[in-house]
């Protein structure tokens, strides 16, 4: 893709990314199952799926050469993480790839770090407080229950964590590997990097966890919208599909909305971010709160256009209900999200304004 396409408004993807994302969707259809997303929930994750997703070269791809990754662009990581909401994937990767690349600039991967190689294979799992807000004491962390090490931050500190003695699991909306954790309470720490410059890393993993958290709501919410509009093609009253009327197929024709602007805006806020991420910095938070609004109301249409089976334990359609209310909220409540947004614009403007004109004498 030229590196101005996205720019100039153009969201189509090259050959390479278009295979790039059907290899993804084949291997999440073939291995992430929705017997595999039922039987994952106690845990929060399916240790053979992570595996064979490790094995794919998806922990990998995420990280800059420099490190021993292959340097993918972050177009490229939401076109995985789109495949990951479509099928539901009970699998750390989105916060494993934010806090890896995060380590990977703070220059905590490397040579010097005896466990660089297992994180940027995925045999170490990274985690990540996702929470924009500043947190002190025990905080929860969307991976807390299955993270090797959790990267924090504590004031101006940015600090990582060796999370030995895993917590248990909170049981969440979201079916994720959620954990309460006190950085005051682990032993092995140690202080990755101070100051403003630090700090300014960190809200940076924030933005991405929220990108690719957008992009799997997009997967997840397209997904959804098929398999309700297949089941109001194939019910029929009096006589006629239920897809053919106002309240089915208006709705559904919204969730399809959402989905072409969602994705468009999530490849916008992924181009900027990584080409020119001081021109447009509220982008991802607004992709972030964007599809977290209408997720939450696309996955409750998509129960409804079922009827009684929707709302049933064994309907796929209660499985990303819960996800598309859970996974926005793992990263603390999305209004902080809105408002972090609605402060970025305007400094923006502030910064954009033209100086007053003098008054004439």
């Amino acid at each position: 893709m030229d590196r101005y396409e996205l720019r100039r408004e153009d969201y189509s993807l090259s050959d390479d990314q278009a295979d790039l994302q059907t290899a993804y969707a084949k291997f999440f259809q073939t291995y992430s199952t929705i017997d595999v997303v039922r039987s994952a929930e106690p845990e929060g994750i399916d240790r053979a799926l992570w595996e064979r997703l490790c094995g794919t070269g998806a922990t990998t791809m995420a990280l800059p050469e420099t490190v021993g990754g292959d340097g993918a662009t972050l177009v490229d990581l939401t076109l995985v993480a789109e495949e990951i909401g479509r099928w539901l994937a009970p699998v750390p990767w989105i916060d494993h790839a934010s806090a890896a690349r995060l380590l990977a600039r703070l220059g905590a991967l490397g040579a010097d770090n005896p466990t660089s190689e297992k994180i940027v294979s995925g045999a170490q799992i990274i985690g990540l407080d996702a929470q924009l807000d500043e947190t002190r004491g025990a905080r929860l962390i969307p991976t807390g229950s299955v993270a090797d090490q959790i990267v924090v931050r504590e004031g101006d500190d940015i600090v990582l964590l060796t999370n030995d003695v895993k917590p248990p699991k909170v049981d969440n909306l979201g079916r994720l590997p959620m954990a309460w954790v006190d950085p005051a309470a682990v032993s092995a720490r140690v202080t990755l990097a101070s100051g403003p410059a630090a700090v300014a890393e960190y809200q940076r993993a924030l933005d991405e966890w929220r990108l690719l958290t957008a992009s799997a709501l997009v997967g997840l919410v397209e997904q959804t919208m098929r398999i309700a509009a297949e089941f109001a093609t194939n019910r029929y009253t009096y006589g006629v599909p239920i897809s053919s009327l106002q309240g089915i197929s208006h709705p559904l024709a919204n969730m399809a909305i959402t989905v072409e602007g969602g994705r468009a805006l999530a490849r916008k806020a992924a181009w900027y971010l990584d080409v020119e991420p001081d021109v447009r910095p509220e982008l991802p938070g607004a992709a972030f709160v964007f599809m977290s609004e209408e997720a939450s109301k696309a996955a409750p249409m998509a129960v409804h256009v079922q009827g009684g089976l929707g709302v049933s334990t064994e309907a796929a359609a209660t499985a990303y209900l819960v996800r598309a209310r859970g996974w926005p909220l793992a990263g603390g409540d999305p209004g902080a999200t809105a408002k972090h947004v609605a402060e970025t614009v305007a400094r923006r403007s502030d910064v954009a304004a033209p100086a007053a004109e003098p008054a004439a004498v």
